[in-house]
This record gives C-alpha cells, sequence and structure tokens, in this order.
C-alpha cells in the first residue's frame, strides 16, 4: 500500500511538472505572434494571424524609398521621396 502511495505521489509530481511547463511555454509562443517578426526569407508577414504579402522596399540614403507589392496579377508600387511625397501605383496585367 505504502508502495503505491509513493508511486502515485510521483506521478502526480510528473504531472504537474509537465502542466506548468506548457503553461509557461504558451505565452512566449502568443508573445511571438504579437511581435509580428517573421523570419527573413519569407514573402509574408503574418498579421492578425493572416498571411500578408510583404512588398520588396529599397530605401536610398537620402531617405526616399520605394516598394513594389504583387498580388496575384497586380503590382502595387509605393514610393516616397526625400521631401516626404507619397505616390502609390497600381497595375493589374489580365494574363
Amino acid at each position: 500500500m505504502k508502495r503505491t502511495a509513493i508511486s502515485a505521489l510521483i506521478v502526480s509530481a510528473i504531472a504537474l511538472g509537465a502542466t506548468a511547463a506548457y503553461a509557461a511555454a504558451v505565452p512566449q509562443q502568443q508573445q511571438q505572434q504579437q511581435n509580428n517578426q517573421t523570419p527573413k526569407g519569407w514573402n509574408y508577414e503574418l498579421r492578425n494571424g493572416q498571411r500578408v504579402p510583404k512588398g520588396n522596399r529599397v530605401t536610398n540614403s537620402d531617405g526616399s524609398w520605394r516598394e513594389e507589392l504583387k498580388q496575384g496579377n497586380c503590382v502595387t508600387v509605393k514610393q516616397k521621396s526625400a521631401n516626404g511625397e507619397y505616390k502609390e501605383t497600381r497595375q493589374c496585367n489580365p494574363s
């Protein structure tokens, strides 16, 4: 009887430890998802659990940048000049 009680205590201690370890791991995963950090080399970002295509942005030394974003047959080009002018164009090719 004593041996069974000791075995039950050991099993329950292991289960309690496993539960605590799992509970500690879940917030870390949620925190990583909230940071919206996508690994390098991926062509999309994760926002609210959804895949959002990531554009190819080229930044110049004067602070201007140009970003191309492809979605299906359409290409959206976003540009911002050094003096702050923002321009966005979208072109769709049906092919």
